[in-house]
């Protein structure tokens, strides 16, 4: 599967919703894990702003990756992001889009605390 790395250097990055529990299966409420490590798999929603443009991503972290404090509002660098396309078919309709993944996101606030 192709991954496209996402330049974040330049972007402001906050989260718009704390991370929670990636779910593998919704009817059995299964939780996703990393296939390589086995870690759990947590979502993050983020505000990424950049030259003036504003977008609300949903990331794909490791449970491990994730560190500080992240209520709405605060401050993250994140680290080692990829976009991977993706598509399926569901009932005979077809779907694609993009999806997101980042290695670490970390809380600015507990840095500057430190």
């Amino acid at each position: 599967m192709r991954q496209i790395p996402v330049d974040t250097s330049t972007a402001m990055v906050m989260v718009a919703q704390p991370p929670s529990p990636k779910i593998a299966n919704r009817q059995t409420g299964e939780v996703a894990t990393d296939r390589e490590t086995g870690a759990t798999l947590m979502t993050i929603d983020v505000m990424f702003v950049m030259d003036g443009n504003a977008e609300i991503l949903n990331l794909t972290v490791p449970e491990t990756g994730i560190s500080g404090e992240l209520a709405m509002g605060t401050p993250v660098a994140l680290t080692g992001v990829v976009a991977r396309p993706w598509e399926n078919e569901f009932n005979g309709q077809k779907r694609h889009g993009i999806s997101f993944r980042a290695v670490a996101v970390t809380s600015l606030t507990a840095a500057k605390a430190a």
